[in-house]
């Protein structure tokens, strides 16, 4: 017992070598995981809001979930142990952008007891409990630490540039959209994406009857106008946010935001059994529209005012978009014109004040020097380097 602690201990020392990257091939097959990990999500988020009654944790949704767990949580650990292989230790056998995921993975199988013995004992939600469960919220964040490894990976390596090709870029893009996806389900009692066509019509056509007396105009059969006002501002943020991250740090290719927004509807759509198709439609052409602005106006960290412009027409376009396909599919415009006139006008000035938020300053970038990018010969990493200077990330 004495010697495997010693055994251990030593393992633990860190050899001092400078962390390398993963290959971009590595990062993809992250990525792809990830997305068998996320999917496996899905699944279940859409079992959970459409079949009446579970009654165990042992399902099949449940089976596609965690055997993604299993597989990308191995190979983060595969490519721990190849460096650990060629003689390196400690932190120094963790790729950069990978740590954060690799201490996730024994956090994540821990909390899945958890939620497997909570589910035990005390059943199975089935309505808005899920969204607040303890063991739900610990799978949730360390879900997202393990899925977004391809974009800490990418963050500061040095064959990325500030300007990278879509393909380069793919495995971040594909790691922080399905990051999103998360963000929707334990926000789902807020998201606008999840109503249908008609839903939206004709909430926008009668205002809620809030019991006050004379005046109050019909109830209608389904989400009121402030419901869907309110769920547009939530759906706004989420949808906005991770794609105003990226356009900070990087020029993004075109096809960036499609790919995201794309990938981001699924949850919702999974969630509605995919009886929103027209809706989760809307959003991949307000991601193409959103990809053709940043061609036009070139937002960047650099260019403070052309980011905020952005930010704002983006959102602006966006829920234009929602709205206008929304009248086209579901029975015509509102009839209330304050509601589809003003409610894209309020989503571009939210998504102004995040630009506003996000880059109060302009950001000057900081050069990877040429030296940063010479090869280590003798590391399974060759051809990768360490980032240097301020904000170089390590996790």
């Amino acid at each position: 017992m004495a010697s495997d602690a010693a055994g251990i201990r030593r393992f633990m020392v860190d050899t001092g070598e400078p962390r390398g990257w993963v290959s971009p091939r590595t990062d993809l097959v992250t990525a792809l995981l990830g997305i068998w990990f996320g999917v496996g999500l899905m699944i279940d988020a859409w079992a959970h809001s459409n079949l009446a009654e579970l009654e165990t944790f042992f399902t099949p949704w449940h089976a596609v979930f965690y055997s993604g767990f299993a597989v990308i949580s191995g190979w983060i650990i595969w490519q721990v142990w190849r460096n650990v292989r060629a003689g390196r230790q400690g932190l120094a056998a963790v790729p950069t952008g990978y740590l954060a995921g690799l201490v996730a993975v024994p956090a994540f199988a821990a909390f899945g007891l958890v939620d497997m013995l909570w589910h035990t004992v005390l059943g199975i939600e089935t309505t808005i409990d899920i969204l607040f469960s303890p063991s739900h919220l610990g799978l949730v964040v360390t879900m997202m630490l393990i899925i977004t490894t391809p974009l800490r990976s990418a963050w500061h390596a040095p064959d990325v540039g500030s300007r990278p090709s879509l393909g380069r870029l793919l495995p971040a893009l594909i790691g922080l959209a399905f990051a999103a996806t998360l963000v929707s389900l334990f926000l789902s009692y807020g998201d606008a994406i999840q109503y249908r066509p008609q839903d939206i019509v004709q909430a926008f056509s009668m205002l809620q009857d809030s019991g006050a007396g004379q005046g109050a105009g019909p109830r209608p059969v389904g989400p009121g106008a402030e419901q869907v006002a309110v769920a547009m501002v939530v759906a706004n943020v989420v949808m906005l946010s991770p794609v105003l991250f990226l356009v900070r740090r990087w020029s993004l290719p075109f096809g960036s935001v499609t790919v995201m927004y794309t990938i981001m509807v699924l949850m919702p759509g999974a969630q509605a059994a995919f009886r929103n198709v027209p809706i989760l439609l809307s959003f991949v052409a307000a991601g193409f529209v959103s990809d053709l602005l940043i061609r036009w106006l070139r937002p960047s960290g650099e260019r403070r005012a052309a980011y905020w412009a952005f930010a704002g027409l983006s959102a602006f376009a966006t829920w234009s978009l929602y709205i206008g396909v929304a009248s086209a599919t579901g029975g015509g415009l509102p009839t209330m014109p304050e509601m589809w006139t003003g409610a894209p006008i309020v989503a571009g000035l939210i998504g102004l004040a995040l630009g506003a938020l996000l880059l109060p300053d302009e950001v000057i970038a900081q050069p990877v020097p040429p030296d940063a990018v010479a090869a280590e010969p003798d590391s399974p990493n060759a051809g990768a380097a360490e980032p240097v200077g301020p904000g170089a990330g390590r996790a």
